[in-house]
């Protein structure tokens, strides 16, 4: 199992639309993130800042399958009016974080 965790932005004031975009997130989206091998999916929130974390078999498949997917590409143009959202060139995906500590 590999671990993968990004961050990225909302903007100011959109907290709640955000949320409920999520909330009704599309079955078609769910799937595909599946199909990703990502599981354990969460995302939190302090202010405007978002931090989100899942689990994979491979962040490399799971980036991959992310990258050429028509679906999450709908996702992210729907969402891009409320998210502020870097994306890496390589991956195509948020940035992966760097860990710097483990506690088990």
């Amino acid at each position: 199992m590999e671990k993968y965790a990004w961050k990225a932005k909302i903007k100011p004031g959109t907290l709640e639309e955000y949320c409920k975009r999520h909330d009704a997130l599309w079955p078609e989206m769910k799937e595909e993130l599946k199909r990703a091998g990502i599981r354990n999916y969460t995302i939190w929130n302090v202010d405007d800042e978002l931090f989100g974390y899942y689990e994979c078999d491979s962040v490399e498949y799971a980036s991959k399958v992310q990258r050429e997917s028509e679906i999450v590409a709908k996702w992210d143009a729907y969402m891009k009016d409320i998210l502020i959202a870097e994306k890496d060139p390589v991956t195509g995906a948020q940035p992966l974080l760097k860990k710097v500590f483990t506690f088990e």
